[in-house]
Formats: C-alpha cells, structure tokens, sequence
C-alpha cells in the first residue's frame, strides 16, 4: 500500500457554500488529494461483461459521462465486494478517518472519461471516497487546479472535496478530447463512490477544511455552488480552467 498524501493548504479565493438542514453554510475548497492503493481482487469475469452491457445497452455512455450502475445486482455476483470494502475501510482508517465510510452512501459508477467539473452544486456538503475497479487503460484522474495527476487501475483510492474541479482524460493528453473515447476504445472505468461528509470532524481534519469562511454572502443564497474570486465560477468541461458561470 502506498502512503496517503498529506493535506495541502486550502484555496482561499474557492468557497463552496452547501446546504446543511435548511440554511445554506460556506467553507473553504480543498486541493488535498489523498491516494493510495490497495489490494483488491479482479472482479469476476460474468460481471465486468454485465457492467459492460449495462453501460452500453441501458447507460447509453458516451465520451464524458458518469452514470449509476446497478449495486445490488453486483453484490449478489461479487464474493469479493465485501473484501473491497474492508480494504477501503481499513485504508481509510489510516488516514484517521475512523469509521466515517461505515456511516456513508456508497454507489457503483462507470464513466467513459469524465469532462472537467465539480460537483459542488450537488455535493457542496461532501468530499468522495473512490476505488476503482478496472485495469489500467491509460487514464488519469485529473485535478487541474490543485496540481494532481493520479493513473487509474485496480485498487486506486482517491479521497478528495467534491468542489475541487477534476476530470478522467488520457494519460499524456492536457485535457479532455471525446475522441479520446471513441467507441472502439475499451476505456470504461467503473468504480464505488462513496460520499463522506464534510462536517464530519474526521473528514474536515483530514481535507484540511475551514468552515464559515463567508456567512454574509452564504444568507443571500438557496442552493448550493461554488464561487471562485467573490463571484459564481463554473468549470471549462473540455480544458478545465475557471470561467464565469451563466
């Protein structure tokens, strides 16, 4: 198992504001990305080829999506899911996380690639614990503004803010390119998400997150997302960089 990365300094100029009951709350943006990886076995064979006719026949993926795959229908075709998510759990005990992901929403997700976003207008109150579970296929999970480039395989995780702009491109590639993801290419990546809350003091601690960094600015808002520079910033879905949000 590799060493988790240590926090970075949070972004001052990024604040996400996110729901929290029925009031809107703001907080700092991390550029922490802790990664490891972990030993975890080969799914079965029967199961890839389903998670493959899924993301075809019903997902309907094209270069760039993320959608949901069937859970319960995996478990019960997965002797070793269990095992993933005892490696996970233990690996995020390292980090001090304790029993957060016990306590945490978990998903099956496949992408085909993924464009450059954040999910912080959905997910302000959240940062995503990942396992993927593909073999290598020449993509890099990649976070642009915080300066981390991270190759995907079996047994990567990946903890990080849900703010923080990111995307899945081809290794070497400077951005995201749907040619890269042509039919005929076998990039799909399919992995577990799991959502950690950010108030949780493991999690705030671990990502390095201030809390109530603009309460002034989070009264005038009802719904969550993420300013950049005192204004509303969306993200470039094919390069990444900042831009003015509509």
């Amino acid at each position: 198992m590799s060493p988790p990365r240590q926090p970075h300094h949070t972004r001052n100029q990024l604040i996400s504001y996110f729901r929290n009951g029925d009031a809107i709350r703001s907080r700092s943006v991390s550029d922490a990305v802790l990664s490891g990886i972990v030993a975890t076995p080969a799914p079965p064979a029967r199961l890839i080829a389903d998670w493959e006719r899924e993301s075809l026949l019903h997902l309907g993926l094209e270069p760039g999506d993320v959608e949901v795959l069937p859970l319960a229908r995996a478990r019960a075709r997965w002797p070793d899911y269990q095992y993933c998510v005892q490696a996970v759990s233990d690996w995020t005990r390292t980090l001090l996380l304790r029993d957060v992901l016990a306590l945490s929403e978990v998903a099956l997700m496949a992408c085909r690639g993924a464009r450059y976003h954040h999910d912080g207008g959905q997910y302000g109150g959240m940062a995503f614990c990942n396992l993927f579970l593909s073999e290598d296929k020449g993509l890099d999970l990649h976070f642009p503004h915080a300066g981390h480039r991270i190759p995907l395989s079996r047994g990567r995780l990946v903890v990080f803010d849900t703010a923080q702009p990111h995307a899945v491109i081809k290794r070497h590639s400077h951005g995201f390119h749907a040619a890269d993801f042509a039919a005929d290419q076998d990039c799909t990546q399919v992995f577990l998400s799991w959502e950690l809350p950010i108030q949780n003091a493991c999690v705030e601690q671990a990502l390095g997150i201030n809390f109530d960094v603009d309460p002034t600015t989070s009264l005038t808002l009802n719904e969550e997302q993420v300013w950049r520079d005192g204004a509303r910033a969306a993200v470039c879905p094919d390069s990444g960089r900042w831009c003015e949000a509509e």
